[in-house]
């Protein structure tokens, strides 16, 4: 993963270089004083991740973080202070790492860090293909993630529902989650996975795609209804 540290204390940024070149998987690209310098290297350098302090002059790591919007790479704080970890998480941070920093630690944030990057590599590999192929009664059949209405848990096995028939697959749901972009689909129960532009209506807490309900859970609620396009 390509990385850039920021952070406006040099000796920061040189304890922090130091644990970075220790790592394997990591490649440093460049070092920042501030948020505008890493702002402008983020424009000319396809980098994964960012190592950013929070309380810079001028420009916070947190605002740094609402520049970017959705251009932003994988975040994680590097900070003396726990008061914004809060605020931290809500803006979908990888890691709040206090410091001073330890190798172990580091290396617990940077493994989180490479399977979210992974996770989104395989999203967009499912998404350009724009199929799926799933084993049923022993024969494996190409299924176009457009025609998946939503998907059904039973025990040990998962009805993928499509708009003609449904095929039963040997596995979790969660299993096929994993796999699905996350753009697309949803969990609404932890028996349920819908296809959010396949919803025809939302009443009483009950999903209804074509002739059938699915029931949304209490702890889904509030997910589905931030994905929701609200008019």
């Amino acid at each position: 993963m390509k990385c850039i540290i920021v952070d406006d204390n040099k000796m920061a940024r040189m304890a922090l270089k130091q644990l970075v070149s220790q790592v394997q998987n990591l490649e440093l690209v460049a070092e920042c004083s501030n948020a505008m310098e890493a702002y402008n290297q983020l424009a000319n350098n396809g980098i994964d991740l960012l190592f950013l302090d929070i309380e810079m002059p001028e420009m916070s790591g947190i605002d740094l973080i609402k520049k970017l919007g959705a251009k932003k790479p994988l975040i994680i704080f590097t900070t003396a202070k726990t008061d914004y970890a809060v605020e931290a998480f809500e803006l979908n941070v990888v890691d709040y790492l206090v410091k001073p920093i330890t190798q172990p630690r580091l290396v617990q944030a940077v493994e989180k860090a490479q399977e979210a990057l992974d996770s989104n590599k395989q999203e967009v590999k499912v998404e350009e293909q724009g199929f799926v192929f799933v084993k049923d009664n022993g024969m494996l059949k190409r299924i176009s993630i457009e025609d998946i209405l939503f998907l059904e848990a039973m025990g040990d096995y998962v009805k993928v529902h499509t708009a003609p028939k449904f095929h039963v697959v040997h596995a979790t749901l969660k299993s096929i989650e994993e796999k699905l972009p996350a753009s697309k689909f949803l969990r609404v129960h932890r028996s349920y996975i819908v296809a959010i532009n396949k919803i025809d209506f939302i009443q009483e807490g009950t999903i209804s795609i074509g002739k059938t309900s699915i029931p949304v859970a209490d702890t889904h609620k509030a997910n589905l209804n931030k994905r929701l396009n609200l008019l």
